[in-house]
């Protein structure tokens, strides 16, 4: 697997002990050729997570040529000038490691973990990529065939499976964020090997990318071997990130999708909101822990345990750079309308923003996320993808990743309430009725 769809992410609920949470040392620097390096040191096992995390994704795409980054995500598997079409993940396995990759609308991120006396190969491997990757027509049109398989399977054959693109299409006018990473397979047939050709060289340079390493490692053995492997690679063009500003929705949209893959229909409401740099959008994040964090979440109490109108009913902050979602869904349960389930989402909704969450419900959710926190910094490959979000996401500030925790304990009651009154408005929201096809 490739590529990780966006897809409805719940809020994982973690209860018992809250875990105690460790500052993550790191030290970061740049090459001469703008590549910024972040290496964390532990020596708890004997692994190594080699990552690089480009800064582009379906936001950086020409209008006729959508679907670029994603893939690029799989073409960049091909083969080099040095490592033989097909050859990429054999010599990752064969050397004990793994490797995969993801792409959303803002980052391409590829890593392998390998046991850390193989931090060298995984170095080559991504200078190679880096370097001198072989983008020919025999391997766009290998990847062209993975990538709508691909698309098939994820997304066009599954339940509920084009629901981000139907609500991001008309959450978003001008911004790229309209269409989904995936894009469009008549997009990716009509391009030239040019064209691929050009975004490699626009977007996959050094100065582009953070290089992010955690766990066995020798830090002063490691700068020597990046500087080896990395120092040679030209430096590209500066990549100027879009700054499209999206004025406020002027009411509320109300549409139906019919989707011949489902039988169970479906109610989704969607917010614009602030993107992940943002404060409020932790708050936000916080928020949907409260409406249906679990089982003991509102929501779920109301609609799944006690009025049993609802088989599964969820709220979740979709957050990307520049701008974000608040999607609240619902799936009906005894012939329930879908107009009742609104209706219940919405009360409390209102709840939010009239009234504090309890003192119990605020230590809940911060042990929650605290317990989170905890996990996902608890293996290397979590580390090293959270060293290179801070720099990429959060104004080059790596330390993020140690301000987290620190930020979510410093949100208040009122914080989440004034939040829900703020983002959570009737009248600049899509509400979408997802039928199944006659």
């Amino acid at each position: 697997m490739r590529s990780k769809f966006l897809g409805a992410a719940m809020v994982m609920v973690t209860t018992g002990t809250v875990a105690v949470a460790q500052k993550v040392q790191f030290t970061e620097y740049d090459l001469a050729n703008g590549l910024h390096v972040i290496l964390h040191q532990d020596k708890s096992a004997p692994v190594v997570a080699v990552s690089v995390m480009y800064h582009v994704g379906s936001k950086n795409e020409d209008t006729a040529r959508t679907g670029f980054a994603h893939f690029f995500e799989h073409l960049l598997f091909e083969g080099t000038d040095n490592i033989k079409r097909g050859e990429f993940d054999k010599i990752i396995s064969s050397n004990g490691g793994q490797a995969n990759a993801n792409t959303t609308q803002d980052r391409t991120f590829y890593h392998e973990l390998f046991p850390s006396n193989q931090l060298e190969l995984g170095l080559w491997l991504e200078s190679e990529r880096m370097l001198h990757p072989v983008i020919n027509e025999e391997g766009v049109r290998t990847q062209n065939e993975v990538v709508k398989e691909e698309k098939r399977q994820r997304l066009d054959n599954q339940p509920y499976g084009k629901f981000a693109d139907e609500i991001f299409q008309r959450l978003f006018a001008a911004h790229p964020y309209r269409w989904q990473p995936i894009g469009s397979m008549a997009h990716l047939d009509a391009a030239t090997l040019a064209e691929f050709k050009a975004f490699f060289k626009k977007f996959y340079a050094p100065n582009n990318a953070v290089l992010s390493i955690a766990g066995d490692i020798d830090i002063e053995k490691t700068k020597a071997l990046v500087k080896t492997y990395f120092e040679e690679i030209p430096k590209g063009p500066e990549v100027i990130q879009p700054n499209i500003t999206e004025q406020p929705l002027a009411h509320e949209i109300v549409d139906t999708v019919y989707d011949s893959n489902i039988q169970i229909p479906a109610v989704f409401a969607a917010y614009r909101i602030p993107g992940m740099k943002s404060r409020d959008s932790k708050v936000l994040e916080m928020m949907s822990a409260v409406l249906s964090g679990g089982s003991s979440s509102r929501l779920y109490k109301k609609m799944v345990d006690n009025k049993k109108n609802a088989l599964q009913v969820s709220a979740f902050n979709y957050g990307l750079e520049d701008y974000g979602a608040y999607i609240t869904l619902a799936l009906p349960n005894n012939n329930a309308s879908l107009d009742t389930l609104l209706a219940d989402i919405d009360a409390e909704v209102v709840a939010l923003q009239t009234n504090l969450i309890s003192e119990a419900d605020y230590q809940k959710i911060q042990n929650q996320f605290e317990n989170g926190y905890v996990d996902a910094n608890s293996k290397m490959l979590g580390v090293a993808e959270n060293l290179a979000n801070g720099y990429t996401f959060h104004n080059k500030n790596t330390n993020q990743i140690n301000q987290e925790l620190d930020e979510i304990r410093s949100i208040t009651r009122e914080e989440i309430r004034e939040a829900a009154k703020k983002y959570l408005v009737k009248n600049q929201r899509v509400v979408l009725y997802y039928l199944p096809a006659k």
